[in-house]
């Protein structure tokens, strides 16, 4: 009764115009590498899912195709073989000429200018109530700076893409270029030569820094030619194949070296182990990864690769662990009491 009364009670605050943003919990996580997280309290965490729900269906249609971050039926897999697909099309189309300009927006969510973020969204949201809705929880930032957005808002993934939507529009449109993937903030481009890439660089850098107020990561941003791959998204692309990217191959080994000693302790389960690897290994197949896989089965002795039919009939692989041996080093570790 209490949920069904505090949500009554946040539905009229909102309709009356009183509602107020309740302020952050701070925290830091150090994967996939160290950030400050600024968190909404449950209630306002409530109130930016329902706005998000409803700006969402407003904007994906006016987003790019090319743009894949956070949006439905889109995502990280998607994103890396769109990049693939188009580096074959453009070693085709230009040979190997062909030259990639890989774009990162320096600490992208730390630098949005609110101002312009809330100019951007008023373009299209006209009604006055839904865009002082909004307004509050962008303006909430300003307890912790000046600029940028919080990473724990629920709505700052969808206010990045209407902010670099700006950009994708550009490109695509004042551009032209059609080999040209965004996710979140990186950006893959691939033209036909690398002079032509300089300028591309270039004319995108003008555009991030005189109409969005933020600015290239120079040590991210950069042109090469296309055989040397790119590296995006957790993969190594080429024209030809992919590979999984050297940091994601030893997270996992570091991962295993761990998970066998915390189960023989019964401090994780071998279920939640296997939905670990499992996890794992559904982004492990997109890549040329199968000499890889096979030298960590042939490393860590208590996982194996087995056969299970999914639920349209198909046989897969999935990651198993060897019970037994978890059973035989655990009596090992206990003095045989286990």
């Amino acid at each position: 009764m209490d949920e069904i009364y505090n949500l009554l009670q946040l539905r009229t605050e909102i309709k009356s115009g009183t509602y107020s943003f309740s302020g952050y919990i701070n925290f830091k996580v150090t994967e996939p590498k160290v950030r400050e997280i600024n968190a909404p309290h449950y209630r306002d965490k409530i109130v930016q899912l329902a706005i998000n729900n409803v700006l969402k269906e407003i904007y994906q249609p006016k987003f790019i195709y090319d743009s894949y971050a956070c949006l439905d039926d889109k995502g990280t897999h998607a994103c890396v073989k769109r990049i693939y697909y188009f580096m074959r099309k453009a070693k085709w189309e230009y040979g190997d000429g062909a030259t990639i300009v890989k774009i990162d927006i320096k600490k992208f969510f730390y630098s949005i200018v609110r101002g312009i973020l809330k100019e951007l969204i008023a373009r299209t949201i006209k009604d006055e109530e839904t865009l002082n809705l909004v307004y509050i929880i962008i303006d909430s930032a300003d307890e912790i700076d000046v600029v940028g957005m919080p990473l724990g808002n629920t709505i700052s993934q969808l206010c990045a893409n209407i902010y670099l939507n700006e950009i994708d529009q550009y490109a695509k449109r004042g551009l032209g270029l059609k080999y040209y993937v965004r996710y979140a903030d990186d950006i893959i481009i691939i033209v036909r030569d690398k002079d032509y890439a300089k300028k591309v660089l270039e004319l995108v850098r003008v555009r991030v820094e005189t109409k969005l107020g933020i600015k290239l990561n120079n040590n991210k941003s950069k042109i090469f030619p296309i055989a040397q791959g790119v590296n995006a998204i957790g993969f190594k692309i080429y024209p030809t194949h992919m590979l999984l990217r050297n940091d994601s191959k030893k997270k996992i080994k570091r991962k295993l070296r761990k998970l066998k000693p915390l189960m023989i302790e019964d401090k994780i389960t071998v279920e939640k182990v296997e939905q670990i690897l499992n996890s794992w290994y559904g982004h492990a197949e997109q890549a040329n990864s199968y000499k890889f896989v096979q030298s960590l089965l042939d490393r860590f002795d208590y996982i194996k690769l087995v056969d299970k039919k999914s639920k349209n009939g198909k046989i897969k692989k999935v990651f198993k662990v060897k019970r037994e041996v978890i059973e035989d080093a655990r009596k090992a570790h206990t003095g045989g009491k286990g």
